[in-house]
């Protein structure tokens, strides 16, 4: 083979696939069923929504993607940790398409991975990524989008019926209208989901949030509190 021909073979090589990245880390998972797990969090730049309290401005434009990697170098950068978990988050790690479904199957293939959950915001269709990673330790945590984030209108709600008990559903409730939504909502698509609510502190107390699922008897509901933000500063990145 000429160099010209192996150049072009490298360039067609999956594993060369590159994409625009944020960060790359290991911590605890902070929130969902899986909290306090060591885990490693990949995270991808890009959204493609704008949401009020957005607590990862820096993950999409106008600021600039720090830099970009190939799918190779971001296993084998995910293989120096000891971690069994993988958060495959953003920004909205799914905005890539195809470039993302290979990046989510080499992650899974990890040898010992036992949990790759894809933090996703509900506006991207799963089914086509259902169906193209079908490893059993993949999994899809759908941020629904409620009125008080500004993005409700954004919201595929044909994902409902598409998620698996071994996925979740998170509403971020940031007043008695957000929790009224999600309320109506999860009444309106029933889904094997686990549902959890999470709080916006500033404006929706936790006790406040527990008081209305308690009169609401939301008994299938799980509260869900970001413990990155108890044990560290709520602004501080990399945790």
């Amino acid at each position: 083979m000429n160099r010209s021909a192996a150049t072009l073979s490298e360039a067609r090589n999956p594993l060369d696939t590159k994409l625009p990245m944020v960060e790359i880390f290991e911590t605890v998972e902070g929130e969902g069923t899986r909290a306090g797990f060591p885990t490693v969090f990949v995270r991808l730049f890009g959204c493609n929504l704008r949401c009020t309290w957005c607590d990862t401005t820096y993950s999409y434009p106008p600021a600039h993607a720090e830099f970009t990697m190939s799918i190779r170098d971001i296993v084998q950068q995910v293989q120096m940790y000891k971690s069994k978990h993988i958060c495959f988050t953003g920004g909205e790690p799914l905005l890539y398409g195809e470039r993302s479904v290979l990046l989510l199957k080499e992650l899974a293939e990890i040898e010992g991975i036992v949990d790759v959950h894809v933090e996703t915001n509900g506006a991207i269709g799963l089914a086509p990524f259902l169906e193209a990673v079908t490893l059993p330790n993949v999994r899809y945590v759908m941020d629904y989008k409620l009125p008080d984030s500004g993005e409700n209108d954004k919201m595929d709600v044909n994902n409902f019926a598409l998620l698996r008990s071994q996925d979740e559903v998170k509403f971020v409730i940031a007043t008695d209208r957000d929790f009224d939504a999600a309320v109506e909502t999860l009444q309106k698509y029933p889904t094997k989901a686990t549902p959890m609510f999470s709080p916006v502190w500033e404006t929706m107390a936790p006790a406040r949030l527990v008081e209305r699922m308690l009169a609401a008897g939301l008994s299938d509901v799980k509260l869900n509190m970001q413990l990155h933000k108890i044990i560290w500063d709520p602004a501080k990145r990399g945790v």
